[in-house]
Formats: C-alpha cells, structure tokens, sequence
C-alpha cells in the first residue's frame, strides 16, 4: 500500500493493482496487440447486434451467433495464449478452483432470480427480458444452449484473455468491463446491458483474484444454464404475447 500513489490509495487493489503483460515487454508489440484485440473487439460487436436482430430459431440466428462465439474465442486464443489460474503444485489448488465458481455461478443465479422478480413489474425491463426468452422459446433447445454455451465459454477467453492482457498497466477489471458493456450495448437490450455489468465485473474480479479464464469460466457456464433453464418459465406468458403481437405464434385457444 506505501508504494502506490496517493490518488490510487483509497482504491480496493482489485481496481489499481496492474497485472504483467504476459512477457510483451516491448512497447511497440504491445500497442500492436492492443490493436488487434480492438478489431476484433469490433467483429464481434457488429456480429452480436446482428444476431439479436434475426428472427428466434432461424438458420440466420444459429449462424450469426456461433459466428460472434467464433469470433471471440478465434480472438482470445490467437491474441493471447490461455492463462489458466491455478498452482500445479498445490495439489488442492484445482478442486477449490472447479468448487468455488460453480458456487458463485450458482449464487449469482438465485440473485438474478430476486431481480427477475422485481423486473416483471417493470415493462421496460419485463419488455427486454421477454424479448431476448423469446430465442429460448421459440428456438430448438439444444441449439439454444450450445450457442449459450458456446458464447459463455467464448467471452471468457476474449474479454478476460486477450482483452484483459491488452489492458494491463489501465486498471483492466473496471476496463474490460466497460468494454464488454459497450459490446453488449449492440444487442440494443436494457436487460442484457444491465447483466452484463453485474456479471461482467464479477468475472473480471474473478480472472484477477486466481490469475486465469478457468473461474470465470466456470462460473459463466453454470450462471447461463440455470438462467436459461430456469428463467423463462418466470415470463412464459409475457414471451408469448410478444411472440402473439409480432405474429409469430397464433393466440391460444379460449
């Protein structure tokens, strides 16, 4: 704490505290990664906004949404090689690293549960949570978890790989969060914005606190299955007069 500025002082370190660039010690190589984490940070926001504006379980929808989960995870695995996060010398090391995601995917989940709750009473948030069930309803259910799945594990090695190592030295855990907000801002959805700061943090925090993508990613599969098993049954009825106004399913009967 002595030997970190006075402005940085009041700061939680998880904020401050710079992690090494992965051994680009060179200056110029490393603006010239930066570079390309940006562009592909840009391919893969355009192909997200176009996804989510294809029609639920169209051959569109599944090609552009395993194309934003090919972009991604292309990006984070030529960018920056994999960092995983645990001590191959602490033989307890990886059990408590595969436990204690699963918890926390687990947690988040009840938590988003309450929110949920309190979002069906809000049309605006109602509104954009039906919207984006609307692709598990209408979609074929194993193509819709693959592409959750896929995209899950995707990010993880995009916004806390590559992206994340681009931004040593500039307080990456509030940076690539702000950056996986704006890319989700493509998708144009208030709901989706909203989780993706909630949970984006959360994975940041983690990919700083064990050094690697294996929490996070962990915790993003196990959060985006419940989610997607479990929450669209709390707006079935919203969802489906969505579907009913934009004709895209017939009104029930009676």
């Amino acid at each position: 704490m002595r030997d970190r500025p006075h402005r940085e002082r009041w700061l939680p370190s998880w904020r401050s505290e710079n992690q090494p660039r992965h051994g680009r010690t060179n200056d110029a190589a490393f603006r010239q990664h930066q570079r390309m984490v940006a562009a592909v940070s840009v391919a893969g926001t355009g192909l997200l906004g176009a996804s989510l504006s294809t029609q639920p379980d169209s051959t569109e929808f599944y090609a552009l949404t395993f194309a934003v989960a090919g972009t991604w995870l292309t990006g984070g695995l030529v960018l920056e090689p994999p960092h995983l996060g645990w001590d191959r010398s602490d033989e307890h090391a990886f059990p408590r690293l595969v436990s204690t995601p699963i918890l926390i995917g687990t947690a988040a989940f009840g938590v988003f549960v309450g929110a949920a709750l309190v979002a069906r009473r809000i049309p605006l948030l109602n509104g954009a949570i039906s919207s984006i069930l609307s692709y598990a309803d209408r979609g074929s259910g194993p193509w819709v978890l693959a592409t959750t799945l896929a995209n899950a594990v995707a990010e993880e090695f995009f916004f806390r790989g590559a992206l994340f190592a681009a931004l040593s030295g500039h307080y990456p855990v509030l940076a690539s969060t702000a950056v996986y907000v704006l890319a989700t801002s493509a998708t144009r959805n208030p709901a989706l914005v909203l989780a993706s700061g909630v949970m984006g943090s959360l994975f940041a925090a983690q990919r700083h606190s064990s050094w690697g993508i294996v929490a996070p990613i962990l915790t993003h599969v196990t959060w985006s299955t419940l989610m997607l098993r479990y929450l669209p049954p709390l707006f079935r009825d919203s969802t489906h007069a969505l579907l009913q106004s934009e004709g895209c399913i017939q009104p029930r009967p009676g």
